[in-house]
């Protein structure tokens, strides 16, 4: 009998611990919400955040607040985003960085992208488009691939630093086409830009936004583009997987939230947030800049990073790229 009562407690205790985690999330929110951006006002991470931020204040009755936190290339915010109550209270605007290469080019992250956070959805990926500086003998990306093994060791690439985001696309890129081409680093991708419109480094990937003004003034030369389609800001640039078939490379913001948020909020904030990336005028503003829309479910987003991890993780690997 003593056994049947214990059952019995303990289920009652189980339905009213889901009915008060269902309760919560029906009255969500009922506060502000923190949105932890892991890099310095006016970057593209923090203009998503502040857009997105902007409606969903709207939609969701209550203030979302924008926490710039920069530094040690996002792991502080990372780990403060971590740390945070899940409760629904405090998200994040995680980086192809810091929820994936960081995992291959740091030797010690103080979180672990898989296991500390759940995810939401993917907001917009960024794909690069390839230039080289008009000078360079090749108008297409299978031109540039013949004359590069044409040369070996004699054409060099320019990115924003070891381990960034182009460096890695342009190994993944170099690896794929069998290339042997030299890599020049710079600190930040303004520096690697004027470097090639200087003449000084014959290629380089860079997002479509800083390319297409120089473009259309002759400064650069578009050869492709690094995602799976052509972008409606420049028709005319062709997937790089083309010339090279499989190759793909995007870099990517999303919104995560600390691990054990109630599923209700995870899914109330990704209905949210897909509405606003699809307003008119987000949408549109995004698709200008060369960005690709977002929106996936929070299963597809984890099951993106996880992949994400796995492909970044062995291009640094094959490529023996060493951070300091």
């Amino acid at each position: 009998m003593s056994s049947v009562l214990s059952f019995s407690a303990f289920s009652v205790a189980v339905v009213g611990a889901l009915f008060s985690g269902f309760a919560h999330s029906q009255a969500y929110p009922t506060k502000p919400i923190r949105a932890i951006v892991p890099f310095v006002p006016g970057g593209p991470t923090d203009i998503m955040a502040r857009a997105l931020g902007q409606k969903l204040s709207v939609t969701l009755g209550k203030q979302v607040i924008i926490d710039n936190r920069a530094g040690g290339g996002g792991l502080i915010a990372a780990a403060m985003a971590k740390d945070a109550p899940p409760d629904g209270y405090t998200i994040f605007f995680g980086t192809i960085s810091t929820l994936a290469t960081n995992v291959a080019t740091k030797a010690k992250l103080p979180y672990d992208p898989l296991r500390d956070y759940a995810p939401i959805t993917l907001t917009a990926s960024n794909p690069y488009f390839m230039v080289v500086h008009p000078t360079v003998a090749a108008n297409s990306v299978k031109e540039f691939v013949a004359l590069a093994k044409n040369k070996p060791g004699g054409l060099n690439f320019a990115s924003s630093g070891t381990g960034g985001g182009s460096h890695l696309a342009m190994e993944l890129f170099r690896i794929m086409a069998g290339l042997d081409m030299v890599h020049v680093p710079y600190k930040g991708s303004g520096q690697s830009v004027t470097e090639v419109l200087a003449g000084q480094v014959q290629m380089t990937f860079i997002q479509p936004s800083i390319t297409i003004t120089h473009a259309k003034a002759g400064r650069l030369r578009v050869l492709g583009v690094t995602s799976k389609h052509r972008l409606s800001s420049w028709k005319e640039a062709a997937p790089i997987a083309d010339a090279v078939p499989g190759y793909e490379s995007t870099s990517w913001q999303g919104v995560v939230a600390p691990a054990k948020t109630p599923k209700p909020i995870i899914d109330r904030l990704h209905t949210e947030i897909v509405k606003a990336l699809n307003e008119p005028d987000l949408k549109g503003r995004l698709l200008a800049e060369g960005s690709e829309i977002g929106g996936i479910s929070p299963e597809e987003f984890g099951k993106y990073i996880r992949t994400e991890i796995a492909k970044w993780t062995k291009v640094v690997k094959d490529a023996k790229i060493q951070v300091e």
